[in-house]
């Protein structure tokens, strides 16, 4: 697993896409809060729409990506539907979203916090992607 700072880059930097804003931001808070730790931000929301609407936005959820990106890769969870095509759809594109940015299939709450403290404990992309997509079998009964 590499460690941030190794070969240059950060950790891997994390976008929540949810169609409500405070959703995101409250997800991110809880991640961050679960993770500990201090420095740049490793998890931004990009929630609602840029007039404080619900539904994504290409641009919210780009610039995200760009602030997040230490060069270790970017995990982009989401919540619903249309936030799916939003961001496959920026992939396709090739050049909205950092090198290495990652659609990650995974719960958007348990996924966002095993995202989180994945890459703040210095998780490569794909051991960050893993962690998430591993909580769909959490079990709570």
């Amino acid at each position: 697993m590499s460690r941030p700072g190794a070969g240059g880059a950060g950790p891997v930097g994390v976008v929540l896409v949810s169609h409500s804003a405070a959703v995101a931001a409250a997800v991110a808070e809880l991640a961050l809060g679960l993770a500990g730790g201090d420095g740049p931000p490793l998890v931004l929301p990009a929630g609602g729409t840029p007039d404080g609407g619900l539904g994504t936005s290409s641009e919210l959820i780009g610039a995200a990506a760009r602030v997040v990106d230490r060069g270790a890769g970017v995990a982009l969870l989401v919540d619903l539907g249309s936030a799916v095509l939003t961001v496959k759809a920026l992939l396709a594109e090739g050049d909205e979203l950092p090198a290495n940015s990652r659609l990650v299939d995974a719960p958007f709450v348990e996924g966002a916090v095993a995202a989180v403290v994945t890459a703040s404990a210095g998780g490569d992309l794909d051991a960050v992607v893993a962690a998430a997509s591993e909580a769909y079998s959490y079990r709570k009964a």
